[in-house]
């Protein structure tokens, strides 16, 4: 099957061939390894069949394993969520680096369009005296974060909301994250294939200039953001600017932009001092 992915051009071919060789069969990879020689059941033979035509017609291995690897937590993805990535460990980090300058203890952390829930239990992890909340308006998105938090061992300090970004909130948080639809709709078309055809659109479409959840987040900010709090917002590696701008509108002026390990523009930090 690798010979196949890398003629398809779907690299790293082997190792992606192995994490397909691992879910069709069921064997953990020593014991793979030990019997690389044995014939596959006719079960196993269909699965893996099945799964290489998936991979070979575009779905990402994730997708077809249902699960995705951030942050170092192996969680569960779906249909409909977001398939976290790597880009997206820069707003983590940048969200523990805000919590530890400013000395916040037993923070109250709230993730704005959880989706899967990845930022939340990756935060949630790391910081084992915070509270946090996740937010999604989708119904099946809050399911697949409330396996994940549960998985994580993350239940007792965490929770889930249904709604519409902060609107059904009171109260206020320490910490507030997201990692919000930023394609302008127009380009969404345009996106590459494995994003544009398997990730939701309601986890990709930000409007007709990709900035409309920044004004929804905004405006509700400053109600919600605990005074000495922060927050961090994933967004475009092209609209530092105008996410500035919008943040400056709301009361919040001098965000400071921090770049990805592609020095692309990633995160808008916002300290609330």
């Amino acid at each position: 099957m690798a010979t196949a992915l890398a003629a398809a051009g779907k690299q790293p071919a082997e190792l992606e061939s192995r994490h397909l060789m691992e879910e069709a069969t069921g064997l953990t990879p020593l014991a793979l390894l030990l019997e690389a020689e044995r014939q596959l059941g006719e079960d196993a033979a269909v699965r893996l069949q099945l799964y290489a035509e998936r991979r070979l017609a575009g779905e990402p291995v994730s997708r077809i394993l249902g699960r995705s690897s951030f942050y170092g937590l192996n969680l569960q993805i779906a249909e409909e969520v977001l398939d976290p990535r790597a880009d997206t460990e820069t707003l983590v980090d940048a969200a523990l680096a805000l919590l530890k300058q400013k000395n916040i203890a037993n923070p109250r952390v709230l993730d704005l369009g959880t989706g899967s829930g990845a930022i939340l239990c990756a935060i949630l992890h790391c910081r084992d005296d915070a509270f946090g909340v996740g937010v999604d308006r989708s119904k099946a998105a809050c399911a697949v974060t409330l396996h994940n938090l549960a998985s994580c061992g993350l239940s007792s300090r965490s929770g889930v909301i249904r709604g519409d970004w902060m609107q059904a909130l009171r109260g206020s948080f320490d910490l507030i994250v997201s990692n919000p639809p930023y394609i302008a709709t127009e380009e969404i078309a345009s996106l590459e294939p494995e994003v544009a055809a398997f990730d939701p659109l309601l986890a990709l479409d930000g409007g007709a200039d990709g900035l409309v959840p920044y004004r929804q987040i905004a405006f509700d900010l400053k109600r919600l953001l605990a005074r000495g709090g922060g927050a961090c917002l994933e967004i475009g590696w092209r609209q530092a600017a105008d996410v500035r701008h919008i943040l400056a509108a709301a009361g919040f002026p001098g965000a400071k932009i921090l770049t990805d390990a592609g020095k692309r523009d990633r995160v808008a930090v916002i300290d609330a001092a």
